[in-house]
């Protein structure tokens, strides 16, 4: 079951779901560019990307799992775009950032968990760039920011800023309470694969 805009809310105000910050402003008004859509919430872009390195091509071994070990300094480039600037996507080319928001699905006794997909959004689509686009499953019990993957599939370089709603998070009902899973991913605080500090979120 997908949740509208408005179960979103309730489940924002109940902490089966998590968005630090908060995206706001809750409803739309004259002017007013609200991220809340009748079935997704927008996410944005922060100022962190990670590129593969041009002069250094290297084997991913998709034999061996456990990829997140090669998303490192020795392969990636980390970009940090500063305020006001863009990050230049070229024709081809692929690129992580993570959002700007920690979404968390806390599993909690006695209420039923929510887990989420991540989807583009259309007119960014029609440009050529595409988001999360093998990957959209964030399952019950994550906790991080979302690490997404772009890639650039049109003719020309897209300009992409910080901060930019970027994608969409779908929210769905899980039947039953899950049993732990951990992702290799789980709370991977950067798009080079930085893990959070023990104890932090």
């Amino acid at each position: 079951m997908i949740l509208s805009n408005t179960a979103i809310l309730k489940a924002l105000d109940e902490g089966r779901l998590i968005i630090e910050p908060e995206p706001a402003p809750r409803s739309p008004g004259e002017g007013v560019d609200c991220p809340y859509n009748t079935s997704s919430v927008d996410l944005r872009t922060s100022n962190e990307f990670s590129v593969p390195k041009g002069d250094r091509p290297f084997r991913i071994d998709l034999t061996k799992g456990k990829y997140s070990e090669y998303y490192n300094a020795e392969n990636y480039d980390a970009v940090v775009v500063p305020e006001g600037q863009i990050f230049n996507l070229e024709s081809g080319k692929v690129a992580l950032v993570r959002t700007a928001e920690r979404v968390a699905f806390p599993i909690v006794k006695g209420k039923l968990p929510l887990a989420g997909r991540i989807e583009g959004r259309s007119s960014w689509a029609r440009c050529g760039l595409l988001v999360h686009f093998t990957a959209p499953t964030i399952h019950a019990g994550w906790d991080g920011p979302i690490i997404l993957e772009l890639c650039n599939l049109g003719p020309a370089p897209l300009s992409l800023v910080p901060g930019a709603r970027i994608c969409q998070l779908i929210v769905e009902q899980v039947e039953g309470v899950p049993f732990r899973n951990q992702s290799q991913f789980h709370q991977q605080m950067g798009p080079g694969g930085k893990k959070s500090r023990k104890g932090s979120s």
